[in-house]
C-alpha cells in the first residue's frame, strides 16, 4: 500500500510538472510573439463591424502570417483583433462568450474548463480598447491594448474561441463572410 501511495504521488507530481512546463513554454511563446505583433508580420484576411440595431459595438479583423485560413503550419500564426466602441465589463464578455458557445451547440464540458481563467485575464473594456487574440496550432494568448494579459496553453482553446465568429454555425454569418474575405 505504501508503494502504491508513493507511486500515486510521483505520478501526480509528474503530471503537475508537465502542465507547469507546458504553461511556461506557452508563456514564453506569447512574450516572443509580442515582437511579431510590433513588426506587422500579419497579413489581412478580412474585417467587419458588428452592429446591434443602430449601434456599432465593435470592429474586428482577422489576419494570419501566411494570409491563409485555416492555419497551414506550426509556424503560421493567426491574429483576431476586436476594437470596442462601447464599454463592456469582463463579466459580460465571459457571459457573451458562453452564450455564443451555447448557440454553437457546444457542451459545457468543452468550454467550462476555460471560464475561470477568462474571468481572471479579461479586463473591463472601455471604448477604444483593443482585445487581441493570437494563436498558432498549439498555443494562444490574449493582449489588451498590446499588453499580454493571459496565455491559454491548450491546443483545444484557440479553435473553440474562434468558432464564435468563424464556425459555419456562427450566430453572425455575414460577419463570418467578411472576416474570411468572402464579401
Amino acid at each position: 500500500m505504501r508503494k502504491f501511495i508513493l507511486a500515486l504521488i510521483l505520478v501526480t507530481f509528474n503530471q503537475s510538472s508537465a502542465l507547469a512546463n507546458k504553461q511556461i513554454v506557452a508563456e514564453q511563446w506569447a512574450l516572443e510573439l509580442s515582437e511579431t505583433l510590433e513588426k506587422n508580420a500579419f497579413k489581412p484576411i478580412g474585417n467587419t463591424v458588428f452592429s446591434f440595431l443602430f449601434w456599432d459595438l465593435y470592429k474586428s479583423k482577422l489576419l494570419t502570417t501566411s494570409k491563409q485560413f485555416p492555419l497551414q503550419s506550426e509556424d503560421d500564426k493567426l491574429l483576431y483583433e476586436i476594437e470596442y466602441f462601447k464599454a463592456i465589463s469582463a463579466k459580460s464578455l465571459v457571459e457573451k462568450t458562453v452564450e455564443q458557445w451555447q448557440h454553437l451547440g457546444y457542451e459545457g464540458s468543452r468550454y467550462e474548463p476555460y471560464l475561470n481563467k477568462l474571468q481572471r485575464i479579461w479586463p473591463d473594456i472601455n471604448p477604444g480598447d483593443k482585445l487581441t487574440f493570437v494563436m498558432n496550432n498549439s498555443n494562444s494568448a490574449f493582449y489588451h491594448n498590446k499588453r499580454l494579459v493571459g496565455v491559454m496553453g491548450d491546443i483545444e482553446f484557440g479553435p473553440l474561441f474562434l468558432d464564435i465568429w468563424l464556425s459555419e454555425k456562427t450566430s453572425e454569418p455575414e460577419l463570418r463572410k467578411e472576416l474570411l474575405g468572402r464579401k
